[in-house]
């Protein structure tokens, strides 16, 4: 069970009656979204960050940008359980921009603010193979 998404934490992604009524008060289904969540975030961004310790953080100490995307990505699991054939397109829409995030802070085009990031060698270690190159370069004639 991860504490890092509090239940009170969803009053400003979801409404609280129809958070309920989707999950019909089950909150070992909420549970269930917010593990999905957090191990699918996880999976972007363990290349870069140590993702233990950002996920450990609770209250104020948490960012509130990853918190924002793991509350989008926990609700959308919990729409898909309840009926995936009627996603909003709201709840769609903010899960792709999770997944846009998430894939730009992987490659390193945006940074998580705060966030404790793994020393060049460690983010190496974990990964199978690193490529590098220098800029493409034009030739003016």
């Amino acid at each position: 069970m991860s504490n890092f998404i509090r239940p009170e934490d969803y009053d400003s992604t979801i409404h609280a009656e129809i958070l309920d009524a989707l999950t019909r008060s089950d909150g070992t289904v909420v549970e269930q979204c917010e593990n999905d969540a957090i191990e699918e975030m996880k999976g972007y961004l363990s290349a870069r960050y140590d993702v233990d310790a950002v996920f450990s953080k609770t209250g104020d100490e948490r960012n509130p940008l990853v918190l924002m995307y793991a509350k989008d990505i926990a609700v959308y699991h919990i729409f898909c359980a309840h009926n995936p054939y009627k996603m909003s397109k709201v709840r769609q829409d903010r899960y792709d921009r999770a997944k846009e995030w998430l894939k730009l802070v992987s490659e390193g085009k945006l940074l998580i603010h705060g966030a404790e990031r793994l020393d060049k060698d460690e983010a190496r270690n974990r990964s199978n193979f690193y490529i590098g190159a220098n800029r493409l370069r034009e030739t003016h004639f």
